[in-house]
């Protein structure tokens, strides 16, 4: 931990930080699909993006070696890593065991011997939200942090009141400056019971974190049930943490001196098995989801089998088809787990624009994640916007167009409409697509989809 007395010129610090950092991705790549082919086959299911980042972020908590397996190859993972770099952390990738593919999920070895900086500045953060939540363990660990305020998806404003107060819960001292959040616990972090006014993973996951490393007990309630969550709790347990409640509303810390290494497997992603099984649904493919969990998105299944969709868990993952029969329409509302995620409602409406019959589909979680609502009306969808509901009323052809990705989820809604379109769709601005879903083209020209990368 720092000296308390050490005088800290913090905005020099982030200069020489954003100095240090040169991040470049070209922006340029474009997919194009030639829609009606049917979907048949096997797609593996990598490991989940939302449990492997704030994975990677728990490395921050020891100064022993964290092996993480099942790490999905996504562009939002590579930006961590090189912001984990920033704050010390050496990361080692392992090589290929012999039988594994491309797709098979990576090895990292993670080890924050020292903190050689606790400062996460704009250029970094503004790419990722995720990256905020090095603000809890660089805290815990180090009694201080500046990070600046995340950027992400524009598909809201995700405050981060709720990180704030969680962690001022905590002990912890916080002001805000310049756009930057700098926060001091001189005295180290104590135990202390934080009550989310409203479920927010990134909130659980940045206090559970940092009450791992306060002195005494902390409590969490109304905290975040996704299986993300206890993903990262049950890590923490093997890495020393006293934690009960994993996968309840309730989640009880007693925090320890200090946590070690150990190693732990990402759980398969399950917005990823809820994406590709509405791809299956769209073509009427069949396909086995292999590693895929029911158990992970049963409300999202118990939708699509609503929908028509035949879904039946086997040993080596899910087994996901659909005859000729037409797609009966839903009415669904998002909410926390369990129930239908957010994360999967711009691909329930781009299948629901082949329907027989209107389907309705509430957002609650997000104010502003109806932005591919627009493009997928360029394909021909039908749809009509009622302030937080949409109306969509299945048409018997989507045709083939130019369309733009918005944000992640948005990105492969229109892969799906454009599975199903007659004609070619490119799809422009795909690095959404990378930040989240892995080698798509690959994954889905193995079953016989007719899509390629087009690089600029």
């Amino acid at each position: 931990m720092k000296d308390a007395g050490q005088a800290r010129n913090w905005r020099a610090v982030v200069a020489s930080a954003q100095g240090r950092i040169r991040i470049g991705k070209d922006a340029m790549d474009r997919i194009r699909l030639i829609g009606g082919e049917r979907l048949t086959g096997t797609i593996p299911i990598s490991g989940a993006k939302n449990a492997a980042l704030p994975l990677m972020i728990a490395s921050l908590l020891t100064s022993d070696t964290l092996t993480l397996t099942n790490i999905p190859q996504l562009a939002d993972v590579t930006q961590l890593a090189r912001i984990l770099g920033n704050h010390g952390v050496d990361l080692a990738i392992a090589g290929k065991r012999p039988g594994q593919s491309s797709i098979d999920g990576q090895t990292f070895r993670l080890t924050a011997g020292d903190i050689v900086d606790t400062v996460a500045p704009y250029e970094m953060v503004s790419k990722m939200r995720a990256s905020f939540w090095v603000l809890g363990p660089l805290l815990a660990r180090e009694g201080e942090a500046c990070v600046s305020l995340p950027g992400g998806c524009a598909i809201g404003t995700r405050p981060v009141d709720l990180h704030l107060e969680g962690l001022k819960a905590l002990g912890a001292e916080i002001e805000l400056d310049g756009g930057y959040v700098k926060a001091r616990a001189p005295q180290g972090l104590r135990g202390g019971r934080v009550v989310f006014p409203k479920v927010s993973v990134g909130a659980t996951h940045n206090v559970l974190m940092a009450a791992a490393l306060a002195k005494g007990e902390s409590v969490i309630e109304n905290a975040a049930r996704e299986p993300e969550v206890g993903d990262v709790a049950e890590c923490l347990i093997k890495m020393g943490a006293q934690i009960d409640g994993v996968g309840t509303s309730t989640l009880r810390i007693q925090g320890v001196d200090g946590l070690s290494g150990a190693e732990h497997a990402v759980l398969p992603d399950r917005i990823e098995t809820g994406t590709y099984a509405m791809a299956v649904a769209a073509t009427g493919g069949d396909v086995l989801l292999e590693r895929a969990r029911g158990d992970l998105l049963e409300t999202a299944l118990d939708v699509l089998r609503g929908a028509g969709v035949e879904i039946t868990a086997t040993n080596r993952g899910l087994h996901v088809a659909r005859n000729g029969a037409g797609l009966a329409p839903v009415e669904v509302e998002t909410s926390p787990f369990p129930g239908f995620p957010t994360d999967l409602q711009a691909q329930l409406m781009a299948l629901m624009a082949r329907a027989d019959g209107t389907s309705t589909i509430r957002e609650t979680i997000f104010e502003n994640r109806f932005m591919h609502v627009q493009e997928l009306a360029r394909l021909g969808a039908d749809i009509a916007l009622d302030g937080d509901t949409a109306h969509i009323t299945g048409v018997d052809v989507l045709h083939g167009a130019q369309v733009m990705a918005t944000d992640l989820r948005a990105s492969v809604s229109l892969v799906i409409g454009g599975l199903m379109a007659e004609g070619e769709t490119v799809i422009n601005r795909v690095y959404h697509l990378d930040r989240g879903f892995e080698r798509i083209e690959e994954k889905l020209g193995r079953c016989g989809a007719r899509i390629e990368r087009l690089s600029a």
